[in-house]
């Protein structure tokens, strides 16, 4: 067999066995041979194309041809032409299968069913790996670079099983990865000849000198033992090291929380799902519940609490469980003189919705729940035992709605000294610009209460953040100062940041997760969907206990406690970006000798070097060859994808920017309004700025053929408009996103399937980019126009055209 047909062999074997991660998260495994089968034809296309031989780009073109073609046989038929080729409508089809694919992975828990759309995403996705890792590995003949698809593949499919991914996939991913390698060093060896494998002897007592390829103790054998013995340290160091509860295998710690006697909470990151929720299309509907509290926006239904900064990320701390007491225990820190009000609240979780955590509204003082169940006393939280979650229960807490005063939190006394030490710990990796910021906004605060609310207005209002759902959600200390720069950024960034600066102050703070009150339905219940999940900060006050503070603009509510102190002016810092030290050049290679390097090595430069032996005549592929490939890759899949993502990103902009100032409720108000007129153009209402609000609002209603909601949503936002515009102290609107979201999916409920499809993928509001383009170019040209001498350096540029021309 050729060096090439085992390095394609080898890259098909390891993109299956990378594939076989994916097995636990789908019902079934048909899919997987499908995939097989896909990967096969594809990687014999790759043999073929190159033994014509055709140009390494040629070649991975026509892989990705066969690819689609097959995509297009195997999962839209019906709509391509001739069954195979694939036409407009076929991939239209295969977009609205991928829509599909992401609205249901949102939707199922794992394992989730074999849905049209899941098998499109899954059986995709491992043949685009299988091409990524064929092109690198084969093409390029650049092993070394496919193992970032293949741990990418294997990456995905551990966050999707919130770290659950057991060590055997590992293991067979790893060995994927290996056997790839090996291939490849296989290869480039074999180029050398016949290598010198030293003073062996045989039976006679000669010395047989030459060993072949595969003989002896060759670099091959050697290779292959120093992997084995990499990838057992890799699987057996997290298990012999008691701190990694849970690394790169995803073991579940030294306990689980099952039976009755006791166990423990292994740390968990929640916020793997949170911003794929405020991202979602359609706020669907995880539980509804109805309270007998006087005011339900200040019904926060908490999940669980974060307590543990490393530097990379906030996570919650393992904790020992207890059986659910009858009556919990009176909440830590919370004196007698604080107005303490007691209500119920009856929660039905939908059949969709399913956690391993029951959300709760805080503090939790009693609990009526059906399943199995186990309490966590430090975090006051539920945590399910034995596979038990939330889907589709039906509960009844008890919950204490507790209200200080101003003058009680400025006059809280020092905090425990245990609880200071474990609740203010900051990594050493935090930069150093997190203190000094927290130290400038909170200037001249004289207790810890009012640097909680300078530092909670500054990141509400002062500090001129936006709200923006579509940033890279890192948690750790970079994250943070990147947030502080940047300064834009959704709940994540704003609770993280603010309990980070809290601490540096010597405030005792964590991070809660889990959803906003929620809307207030026709019938007197409130629902809560999935754009509700929501981080926030808690702060600790002596006499108070564990207190709700809400930096993130336009969201939830702000803490009565909170609302009279008057937001002082605070210096911002704007963090410094950290020089990046730039990597030094890695040695020239030496001067060529007549004995190649395999050979010197071996002892091999002698007579005994056969005279076949040759230098490889291939040295693989240049990083800056591949890096270009890969560039041009990633603008061939973002390019058509630009319009989607800026309209995304402009929608989100819109119904999220922050503030809370009259300023920037007239912002927020007239932010909506172009935000639904882009969504009519969209489907085919374009803006007609000739009429007033009302009459526009009347006519997208009627060209939209809106039902009674989304026209309802419409007017009310064309009268926000209407108050901003001329009446002369406008009052601020609540809803407004909201209703824009309404009218949003009213115009896709009324609209056709292509109309659908060509509204999300080419929408034709993204127009505006390049009408902002043409306008900064002229702006662009006539600033250069009215500079001195410009007139003269245009007329030598033009002598110059016409001289070479």
């Amino acid at each position: 067999m050729s060096g090439r047909a085992r390095l394609a062999l080898s890259a098909y074997a390891a993109t299956l066995l990378a594939a076989g991660a994916l097995i636990p998260l789908v019902d079934g495994v048909g899919w997987l041979v499908q995939a097989a089968v896909l990967l096969a034809v594809q990687s014999g296309v790759g043999a073929l194309a190159r033994r014509v031989p055709l140009a390494r780009t040629l070649t991975i073109g026509v892989q990705t041809l066969v690819t689609l073609l097959l995509l297009t046989l195997v999962f839209v038929r019906d709509h391509a032409l001739f069954g195979v080729l694939p036409g407009p409508e076929a991939l239209m089809r295969l977009g609205e299968l991928l829509v599909a694919g992401g609205e249901d992975v949102g939707t199922y828990a794992i394992p989730a069913p074999m849905t049209d759309g899941i098998k499109l995403m899954v059986v995709g996705g491992v043949v685009l790996i299988g091409l990524a890792v064929d092109a690198l590995a084969v093409t390029f003949r650049s092993a070394a670079p496919a193992g970032l698809p293949l741990l990418a593949l294997y990456s995905v499919a551990a966050g999707l099983s919130d770290g659950g991914a057991s060590w055997l996939w590992f293991l067979l991913a790893a060995s994927g990865y290996l056997l790839l390698l090996l291939a490849e060093g296989r290869d480039r060896l074999s180029q050398w000849g016949r290598v010198f494998g030293g003073a062996a002897r045989n039976s006679g007592g000669l010395a047989d000198g030459l060993a072949g390829v595969c003989g002896g103790s060759s670099p091959v054998r050697t290779g292959r033992r120093i992997g084995v013995l990499a990838l057992g340290i890799a699987l057996v160091a997290p298990l012999a090291l008691p701190a990694l509860d849970s690394g790169l295998l995803g073991g579940k710690g030294p306990g689980n929380g099952r039976g009755s006697g006791g166990g423990t909470i292994s740390a968990v990151n929640p916020l793997v799902s949170l911003q794929n929720n405020l991202n979602q299309p359609d706020n669907r509907e995880v539980m509804t519940y109805r309270s007998n509290i006087e005011n339900p926006q200040s019904l926060y239904l908490r999940i669980l609490a974060l307590d543990e900064f490393n530097g990379s990320e906030w996570r919650s701390s393992t904790r020992r469980l207890t059986d659910v007491p009858d009556r919990l225990p009176q909440p830590t820190g919370l004196g007698r003189d604080v107005s303490v009000t007691e209500v119920r609240t009856n929660i039905s979780a939908s059949r969709s919705y399913q956690q391993t955590y029951l959300p709760l509204p805080y503090p939790a003082s009693e609990v009526r729940v059906g399943g199995r169940w186990r309490y966590e006393p430090e975090g006051r939280t539920l945590v399910g035992d034995d596979g038990q979650t939330t889907r589709g229960a039906s509960y009844e807490v008890g919950s204490l709605v507790v209200e200080p005063t101003a003058a009680q939190l400025a006059a809280a006394g020092p905090p425990p000294e245990e609880l200071v030490r474990e609740y203010t710990q900051v990594p050493g990796s935090l930069p150093g610009v997190v203190a000094e910021t927290a130290e400038q906004v909170t200037e001249g605060a004289s207790n810890a209460y009012e640097q909680a609310v300078k530092l909670q207005d500054w990141f509400a209002s002062d500090g001129g953040f936006t709200y923006d759902t579509t940033v890279t959600s890192g948690t750790g200390s970079s994250a943070i100062a990147r947030f502080l720069r940047d300064r834009e950024g959704f709940c994540i960034h704003f609770s993280f940041s603010m309990a980070a600066m809290a601490r540096t102050l010597g405030i005792p703070a964590r991070v809660a997760v889990g959803f906003t009150p929620g809307t207030m339905k026709a019938d007197g219940a409130i629902s809560v969907g999935l754009r509700d999940a929501h981080a926030w900060p808690e702060l600790y006050f002596e006499g108070v206990g564990w207190t709700r503070f809400e930096p993130t603009p336009s969201r939830g509510s702000t803490p009565s406690w909170t609302r009279p102190e008057v937001p002082t002016d605070s210096a911002s810092d704007v963090a410094q970006p950290s020089a990046d030290t730039s990597a030094e050049p890695s040695a020239a290679p030496s001067a060529e000798d007549s004995c190649p390097p395999q050979l010197r090595q071996e002892g091999g430069c002698g007579p005994s070097q056969e005279p076949g032996a040759a230098l490889p005549t291939d040295r693989g592929t240049p990083a800056g060859t591949v890096l270009l490939v890969v560039l041009a890759a990633v603008l061939v899949l973002v390019l058509p994808l630009s319009p989607l993502l800026w309209r995304t990103r402009a929608r989100n902009r819109r119904l999220g920017s922050g503030g809370r100032t009259p300023a920037d409720a007239a912002a927020r108000t007239l932010a909506a309004w172009r935000e639904i007129s882009d969504e009519a153009w969209d489907h085919g209402i374009a803006p007609d700025e000739s009429l007033t609000p009302r009459k526009a609002a009347a006519r997208i209603v009627r060209l939209g053929r809106l039902d009674s909601t989304a026209a309802e949503a419409v007017h009310r936002i064309a009268g926000s408009v209407e108050q901003v515009l001329y009446a002369p102290e406008p009052r601020p609107a609540a809803g407004l996103a909201e209703d824009a979201l309404a009218v949003r999916a009213g115009l896709r409920a009324s609209a056709g399937r292509g109309a659908r499809l060509r509204a999300t993928l080419l929408p034709r509001s993204s127009v505006r980019v390049v009408w902002a383009v043409a306008e900064r170019r002229t702006a662009l040209a006539e600033r250069w126009a009215g500079r001195p001498g410009a007139g003269r350096w245009t007329a030598r540029l033009r002598r110059l055209t016409r001289q070479h021309g």
